[in-house]
């Protein structure tokens, strides 16, 4: 049974026989098989890498080389001395330097041969070097420098923060993510990962950054009317939205667990969501097609919690819908009777201005789903005189 659980059923049925058991080549084979599936089962490996692996080496041309000491090593015909060195062990590929090919030290992108006799040198200050990965042809190699990298630049972002913080504390100042996110983005810098990295890396003078962080702070660039108007009105209506659909749900329970919701993608309810582990501000909830989000989704995954909004049970959405346009008379009494119109769709709000014979708005109103929401924006969009009309985000 436990073969079975395992191995599989082939598995078990090649141990009742000895003849197919006995098999090393049989053996060697269920053994790749099975490291490929287990690497994909802890996350190590993404789908897409998990079919290549399998394109790499299920049909391919074999070649069979061998150790100083004889030993038979059989591996697809693209292989290196990178792909021997990591059949050998993990650490041999790890810290491989160089190799020899028959007694002669050569390139590690170099093909091998059937026939080839193969010794790996190493050193204990030798690391995986990124470009290997390029020549490397099997499953294991690929594994084992993809893993490396991605650990590394953890690492390196983890310190790149370290040193960042140590800044802050050096300059007495406090700055949250939020608005670390919002400063880096106003410097063209991608995202909070890049930063990290860039700091770490000496690319980004974490210093220079901080007394230029002070200085806005002392004069602050003024907010447009405007700008203003728009910021005030956005902040109502997430407020409402949220507040309608009563917070989050973590793992099916509707606990009340500390949690807040990420400035940098604004989630409302009807956006699909995720949650960040952070420390000190208990889990971030962000849009699951945030650029943030994605990128520590890959540099610390293991921080990542599913979350949804609360199912309805018959409560409609909170939806904000931003219209402009040309005035007129009735333009109002227009847009209205088009959104009502629909499905009966209560207006929570309304608000617009009009000057030198343009007019923007906004409405809130409740909805079902996006589907209800998209027709009522095609309905808006066929009133006279509007130039346009969208879904109220930022």
């Amino acid at each position: 049974m436990h073969e079975v659980a395992e191995k599989g059923v082939a598995a078990h049925w090649a141990y009742k026989d000895s003849a197919v058991s006995s098999d090393p080549e049989l053996t060697s084979w269920v053994s790749w098989v099975r490291e490929i599936f287990e690497n994909a089962a802890e996350g190590q490996v993404p789908t897409q890498q998990l079919l290549e692996s399998f394109k790499l080496n299920l049909y391919q041309d074999e070649i069979y080389v061998f150790t100083p000491k004889g030993e038979l090593k059989i591996l697809p015909s693209a292989s290196t001395p990178i792909d021997f060195a990591y059949e050998i062990h993990s650490k041999v590929g790890d810290h491989c330097i160089a190799a020899k090919v028959n007694g002669r030290i050569v390139p590690l992108d170099t093909r091998l041969k059937s026939g080839d006799q193969v010794e790996i040198l190493t050193s204990k200050n030798q690391t995986p070097n990124p470009d290997w990965e390029k020549f490397a042809g099997t499953h294991k190699a690929k594994a084992h420098i993809r893993r490396w990298i991605k650990d590394e630049q953890r690492k390196a972002i983890d310190e790149g923060k370290e040193q960042w913080e140590r800044r802050l504390k050096r300059a007495k100042l406090s700055i949250n993510e939020d608005d670390l996110v919002r400063f880096i983005r106003d410097k063209k810098i991608e995202n909070i990962a890049a930063f990290y990295l860039g700091v770490k890396e000496g690319k980004i003078d974490a210093d220079e950054l901080i007394a230029l962080y002070q200085e806005e702070q002392k004069h602050p660039q003024p907010v447009s009317v405007e700008e203003s108007r728009i910021d005030g009105l956005f902040n109502r209506f997430i407020t409402t939205a949220r507040g309608v659909t009563g917070g989050i749900v973590l793992n099916g329970t509707h606990d009340n667990f500390m949690h807040n919701y990420a400035k940098c993608c604004q989630p409302i309810p009807g956006d699909e969501v995720v949650g960040f582990v952070t420390t000190g501000e208990g889990i971030k909830i962000h849009r699951k097609n945030c650029h943030n989000i994605r990128t520590m989704m890959k540099t610390d995954a293991r921080r990542i919690v599913d979350v949804q909004w609360p199912s309805d049970n018959g409560v409609l959405f909170v939806a904000g819908i931003r219209v402009a346009g040309d005035d007129r008379p009735s333009m109002l009494n227009d847009l209205t009777h088009a959104i009502s119109s629909y499905n009966n769709t209560n207006i929570r709000s309304v608000n617009i201005e009009s000057e030198d014979g343009q007019f923007e708005g906004t409405f809130i109103v409740n909805v079902e789903n996006t589907e209800h929401l998209a027709r009522i924006l095609e309905k808006i969009k066929r009133v006279q005189g509007v130039r346009g009309a969208e879904r109220f985000e930022e």
